[in-house]
């Protein structure tokens, strides 16, 4: 027997990816359907079994003195495997194998395959798409041995069969039988049908045949085992008809309806088979069960796999090694797996992918086998020479032989079929295949990684993580997990890691986040075991995602912090003492650390962020002793004290794990904005909230003596009671430390000015104060014990001040703090408690209405405070008279609510349109557009509230619209103001405007008026897009005409600004290429589903039209084309979004309104009108665009075709027509429209239309007066900003927020309930939305 050489080139582990990661497209281009690889000759492929047996891997030195890396890739085969064996082919084998030599090959990635020469050295051969293949390729050209000869000799199939056989064993009998009688008449030389037109769909076809196993294994009625052993039989009986049924299972499974016939099996081969059932694979369907959805066929695709799998296992003792049955499936799955049809390449590589699987199962079992049988043999043959057995010991040899043999062949099967599919499909153009090939890659080197865990396969993988698909990379990553999980695997992996950790390291910033996850999961187990590959500035990489606004990512950042820096020692704190001797806790390094780091990373105002990412994985974060120790002891000898900077850093940090731990809610933006917990996370919130507050009753009141004159210290700690058990102050008799609690407050409020400081002191007295509690009585009179110190103060403030200025002194710098501050704590204590007992209105209204008048004039501020006050007094008067009207009294209250809200809304409009002085006008501004989303229409279900409805005329409209045109659409040119300045500059215009928009939002103000915040779409996106978009999408919402109509109105807007003075305009300039992306950005917005958007396109053409004709007549030039025609320019990038047939009702309706056979109509200036009939006219042969699965239904209206909705107005006959000209007509009015159109020779003389209206306020109330809205009409992007400065003073459902926000809706005209927490992130969850999809999500009006 001739020697084997080996040899081959070596695996470099640093060369480039292969060509599919170029921008070059991949080796194997796909098409849906068949219909154009019917024209190309099908690829040839090698059967199996032409094959030479080579091991997977090389251990050791072989011949030719190699290394071990040194992998052949191909290897040669020897001249005595070509040796054919006395068999003789079938007589048409000859002309079969002539006709496939001649066939063109395709172009695949081939790899070189070096020759040996015979003096045996190495020299470059020609480059093979698969190992190289004998000739002629005979099914029995593998040398035949004495085991498997037996084997297959006692696999010969006996007369007869089991009488008692079941049902299903039967079942699966008749399969053999129906699929060998399905082409009785059928002749393999028969030539190829036409193929029908009207295909049945893929369920209907595979449900034909109930005997089939694909019918059986889809339906699942029978458990796999069984119809697996059923089929064995069957096998047994006749390998022929079930090798066939197999075979068409595999066809039907790809959603092929066509039959391979007993006679096309035998004569032809695989190659022929598949062209012919390519012939009969329906084109026109582009779906197969593999990826149809559905419960079904998900339950199939899991089905198919186990089936593959549960055969090979079935058969691992003796039919796999029969040199049949698996050579002819190897065959066929890899002749399907190369071909075009993506349905049979998919379906065929799965299976193949599969049974290398199933294969790496049987190479185990057969690996465990040999070595108890070496093992045995071993202990037999050192037994003494009178004591041994030489029957066992020749038995044993034997079996030994055999298994050897086995497992030589299993490893042939997987050398073949990894360089037949897996070498070609892990680079498929298709995601779907490379994910199952990266999958399973995964799975044999986890199992079989003696042959498999080599850098020759670890390449692959290395390739693949820069694909260009998510769903790929995420299975490179998930197929990497296990093998750095085991202690074991981790020295193969050394090379991979060092050249593949930078791409692992980037991918934990992937815009997958499932791909991210991953990644830093990947790198915490290179961390475990490759210590020191990972350098200082991989690590940072992944610290900073701990602040990743997607909460899985921050949370593995998380972990990945643990196991870098959060590594607990108990021995570094042995010893340790506080200096008055406490022990120190084991987490005071690490909570060391962590403020260290939280300092460092310098994002001091995203602490819950950071908290949210090591709650759940790091127990210190919720060691509340360890932290207050660490705040309130003083450091031992052997410890350093924590600076001011740590402090107020640790604090912010516990009160952070106070709010998470009491709540269970992550922070705005992380997770979803209604979370539902579970019963054990509710259990554990409970058991959290009991234990925080057992340790923070006693330590509270020291922690706030300690930091008292620290307001960034207090404002967090003061918080800290908003989360406590307030029943837990008498279960535990805490009474006492609770009269501390309140005394501190009372005093904090007495001596802090801060905002923050107060805002929190109110809330937390508002928490304590809450009704039906034990401490209710003894907190409510420390609230009026307070509320007496805060107005007596501000009234002795006000005399002294008053006192000065009318002796005509100027108060001094003391006395205007003492009333500008004692008037804010009047505000924020207002805002959280009713301070109308105090009777505090006439004087806040008398300071108003003197500032206004230009009289006794208080400081700016001070006045601020006044207005801010006063809108909560209204407040609570309307809390008050709702109370008072469920008792069936309150008519006088009501009167007297109703005469403060005029008056005060009298003062604030003539502050917003009179006064110079910029910070009342913007409190004035806040303060209107609070009150009217408080007082608006629907007040009006309730008959008591019925009178407080205050609606805003077109002068307070104009009012509010001139307000954010001067202070929110601005350019931010000083330079002189530092970055933080800026921010806070822009974060107060945000607000501004989207308390603007909440108006529209809530159908307060018409949608008309939102046609000058439209137009800033493109200029300020950067600023207020979110913003924008959120509202544009609302109001397609309310109404999808009148939205589009603003839309129309906001372009007219600035083409008029472009025109001026009547000049002609300049289509090449920058403005009118703004204003063109503008329209762009407009149409975007529409979404892909023209039905739903078509009457609002339609009536945003006719209004662009009515403004292009409009004058008609050039007053400069009389010949000349109308001055306002260029803007059908503009109106062109809504062409695409209309219907074919809507285009030629447009067409008319254009034709009908401007002339277009003048004779000057070629110049130039008429280009925009041949530009827009020339998008008109395009495309009248193209497919209908995409639509909704819902179909399009509305009313039927009276005259038919194209209106506006019912609750549209009209256009107050601002066209000279009727609305029915531009209405889509029906059959028999196109049947005469075209005809008209055909036989016009020239467009008729029309007269000059008269000007659409364009006031913003036009029909305002019935234009917006939708009677249906949808449940969430909040806007999703800018929901800190939508609400007034002041949104987070108080939560309360009456006071100014939340009236704002969260209103109880008793009325169809308004949506649903606007929670302040939706709105707390607006800008991070609408940022980076794409405009194509702005229509998809807005529910149908």
């Amino acid at each position: 027997m001739m020697q084997r050489r080996t040899g081959g080139k070596r695996i470099r582990m640093d060369e480039p990816p292969p060509p599919e990661y170029d921008s070059s497209p991949p080796a194997t281009p796909l098409g849906d359907g068949v219909a154009d690889t019917l024209e190309q000759p099908y690829t040839p492929y090698t059967p199996y079994s032409n094959q030479p047996e080579t091991p997977l891997t090389h251990a050791g030195l072989d011949n030719s003195g190699e290394h071990e890396n040194l992998v052949q890739l191909h290897p040669v085969t020897p001249l005595s495997h070509y040796v054919q064996q006395p068999q003789t082919p079938a007589p048409h084998f000859e002309t079969q194998f002539e006709q496939q030599c001649q066939l063109q090959p395709m172009n695949k990635a081939a790899e070189v395959a070096p020759e040996i020469q015979g003096n045996g050295t190495y020299e470059q051969g020609e480059q093979f798409e698969q190992p190289p293949t004998p000739p002629p390729p005979s099914l029995s050209t593998r040398p035949v041995r004495n085991a498997r000869n037996r084997q297959r000799a006692a696999a010969t199939p006996a007369t007869g069969g089991n009488p008692a056989h079941s049902t299903r064993r039967a079942a699966v009998v008749a399969a053999v039988a129906v699929a060998a009688a399905a082409a009785a008449c059928s002749s393999p030389d028969e030539p190829i049908k036409k193929r029908r037109q009207n295909k049945k769909p893929v369920t209907e076809s595979l449900s034909e045949d109930e005997n089939s196993l694909c019918f059986v294994i889809r339906l699942g009625r029978a458990s796999l085992q069984q119809v697996v052993d059923d089929w064995i039989e069957s096998y047994k009986a006749d390998r022929d008809g079930a090798l066939l049924s197999l075979m068409q299972f595999f066809i039907n499974a790809s959603g092929c309806k066509g039959k391979i016939s007993p006679d096309m099996q035998a004569s032809m081969e695989h190659a022929a088979i598949i062209r012919k059932m390519t012939e009969e694979f329906d084109e026109e369907s582009g779906e197969y069960p593999l990826i149809m959805t559905g419960q079904q066929w998900k339950k199939f695709r899991q089905n198919f796999c186990d089936f593959v799998q549960v055969l090979v296992k079935q058969c691992q003792y003796s039919i796999i090694y029969d040199q049949y049955l698996m050579d002819n499936v190897i065959s066929l799955l890899t002749g399907l797996s190369d071909s075009q049809v993506r349905a049979f390449r998919h379906t065929a590589t799965l299976a193949a992918m599969k049974l290398m699987t199933a294969l790496v199962d049987v190479a185990l079992t057969v690996s465990v086998n040999l070595d108890n049988t070496q093992r045995q043999y071993e202990a037999e043959r050192q037994k003494a020479r009178d004591k041994r057995a030489s029957d066992r010991l020749e038995s044993l040899m034997a079996k030994r032989q055999e298994l050897e043999e086995n497992m030589d062949e299993i490893k042939n099967m997987l050398t073949y079929m990894f360089k037949s599919v897996f070498v070609h499909r892990y680079r498929d153009t298709l995601p779907e295949i490379r994910s199952i090939c990266m999958a399973e890659i995964g799975v044999w080197m986890k199992k079989f990684h003696q042959n498999f865990l080599d850098d020759s396969y670890l390449k692959y993988i290395g390739w693949t993580l820069h694909d260009k698909v998510g769903e790929v990379r995420l299975k490179c990553l998930q197929a990497l997990q296990p093998l750095y999980a085991s202690e074991e695997l981790k020295g193969k992996l050394e090379l991979f890691t060092s050249k593949f950790k930078d791409r692992i390291v980037s991918m934990t910033l992937d815009k997958e986040y499932d791909v991210a996850v991953q990644a830093v999961k990947l790198v915490i187990s290179i961390l475990k075991h490759h210590r020191d590959i990972l350098t200082d500035k991989d690590c940072e990489h992944v610290y900073e995602l701990v602040y990743s606004s997607h909460r899985g990512v921050a949370q593995a950042a998380g972990e990945f912090l643990n196991e870098r820096l959060f590594v607990p020692d108990e021995e570094a704190v042995a010893g340790v003492r506080t200096r008055r001797g406490k022990h120190r806790l084991p987490n005071t390094p690490l909570l060391r650390d962590l403020v260290q780091f939280f300092i460092e990373s310098e994002l001091h105002e995203h602490g819950a962020y950071l908290v949210d990412s090591l709650i759940e994985s790091n127990e210190m974060m919720k060691d509340w002793e360890c932290m207050t120790d660490l705040l309130l002891e003083e450091a031992g000898p052997s410890e350093e004290p924590l600076d001011d900077r740590q402090e107020t850093s640790l604090i912010e940090i516990m009160a952070c794990c106070i709010r998470q731990a009491a709540t269970g809610e992550p922070p705005v933006g992380r997770g979803p904005t209604r979370k539902v917990l579970s019963a054990k996370e509710i259990k554990q919130v409970q058991e959290d909230k009991a234990r925080l507050t057992e340790h923070f009753i006693q330590t509270l009141p020291a922690l706030l003596r300690k930091y008292l004159a620290d307001p960034e210290k207090i404002a967090n700690l003061m918080s800290i009671p908003q989360y406590f058990d307030l029943e837990m102050y008498t279960t535990s008799r805490q009474e006492k430390n609770l009269d501390a609690l309140l005394k501190l407050i009372t005093e904090i409020v007495d001596k802090h000015t801060d905002s923050e400081v107060l805002e929190t002191c109110a809330k937390t007295l508002e928490v304590l104060c809450t009704e039906d509690t034990a401490i209710y009585t003894r907190c409510d009179v420390a609230r009026s014990t307070l509320i007496d110190g805060v107005v007596n103060h501000f009234r002795e403030a006000m005399d002294d001040y008053i006192t000065l200025i009318a002796g005509e002194e100027e108060p001094d710098e003391d006395e205007t703090f003492s009333v500008v501050h004692g008037l804010k704590k009047v505000s924020v204590v207002y805002s959280c408690h009713n301070m109308g007992p105090w009777h505090l209105w006439d004087h806040l209204i008398r300071c108003i209405v003197e500032a206004k008048d230009g009289g006794r004039t208080l400081p700016d501020e001070a006045v601020k405070h006044c207005m801010s006050a006063a809108f909560y007094a209204i407040l609570w008067e309307q809390k008050h008279v709702e109370e008072v009207a469920e008792r069936g009294g309150g008519g006088e209250e009501l009167e007297l609510l109703r005469s403060h809200l005029h008056s005060l809304m009298d003062l604030m409009k003539e502050i917003l349109l009179t006064s110079n002085n910029q910070m009342l006008k913007e409190e004035a501004y806040i303060t209107i557009c609070d009150l009217l989303i408080q007082f608006c229409k629907q007040l009006e279900s309730n008959p008591w509230q019925r009178a407080l409805v205050y609606e805003p005329d077109r002068a307070l409209q104009q009012m509010l619209n001139d307000f954010i045109q001067m202070y929110v659409f601005i350019e931010d040119d000083d330079d002189e103001q530092d970055e933080h300045t800026k921010i806070e500059e822009l974060h107060k215009r945000r607000n501004f405007l989207a308390s603007f928009c909440k108006l529209i939002v809530y159908n307060v103000m018409p949608t008309k008026v939102a046609a000058d915040v439209f137009k800033h779409y493109v200029k300020y996106y950067n600023d207020y897009g979110d913003i924008i978009k959120a509202t544009l999408g609302k109001a397609r919402e309310i109404n999808k005409v009148n939205c589009a109509r603003t839309m129309a109105l906001s372009l007219t807007m600035l083409f008029r600004d472009l025109n001026g003075e009547g000049m002609r305009i300049n289509r090449q300039g920058e403005d009118f290429i703004s204003l063109k992306e503008l329209a762009k950005r407009f149409a975007l917005s529409f979404g892909l589903d023209a039905v739903k958007n078509r009457e609002a396109i339609t009536a945003l053409h006719r209004e662009g039209i009515l403004f292009s004709v409009d004058p008609l007549e050039n007053p400069q030039d009389p010949t000349g084309p109308p001055l306002n025609l260029p803007f059908l320019e503009i109106l062109t990038e809504f062409t695409n979004k209309l219907l074919k047939q809507d285009k030629r009702v447009v067409l008319a309706y254009l034709d009908r309104r401007i002339t277009a056979g003048m004779p000057s109509s070629r110049g130039e200036d008429w280009q925009p009108l041949l530009m827009y009939r020339n998008s008109l006219v395009h495309g009248e042969t193209d497919l209908p665009p995409q639509t909704s699965k819902r179909a399009y239904s509305r009313k039927k209206k009276e005259n038919g075709g194209i209106a506006a909705d019912e609750e549209d107005v009209g256009d107050d006959g601002d066209d000279g027509g009727s609305d029915t000209e531009f209405q889509a007509p029906t059959s028999s009015a196109r049947k005469t429209q075209r005809n008209k159109s055909r036989g016009r020779a020239t467009a008729p003389t029309v007269p000059s239309p008269r000007p659409p209206s364009t006031s913003p306020t036009a029909r305002a109330n019935n234009s917006e007066s939708s009677p249906s809205r949808g449940s969430n009409m909040h806007p999703p992007a800018a929901q800190s900003e939508i609400s007034s400065d002041r949104a987070a003073v108080s939560p309360r459902p009456w006071k100014r927020t939340r009236w704002s926000l969260d209103r109880p809706r008793r009325s169809k005209l308004y949506p649903a309930s606007y929670r302040e927490e939706e709105m707390e992130g607006w800008e991070e969850a609408s940022q980076g939305l794409p405009d194509e999809e702005e229509g998809e999500g807005v529910a149908n009006y």
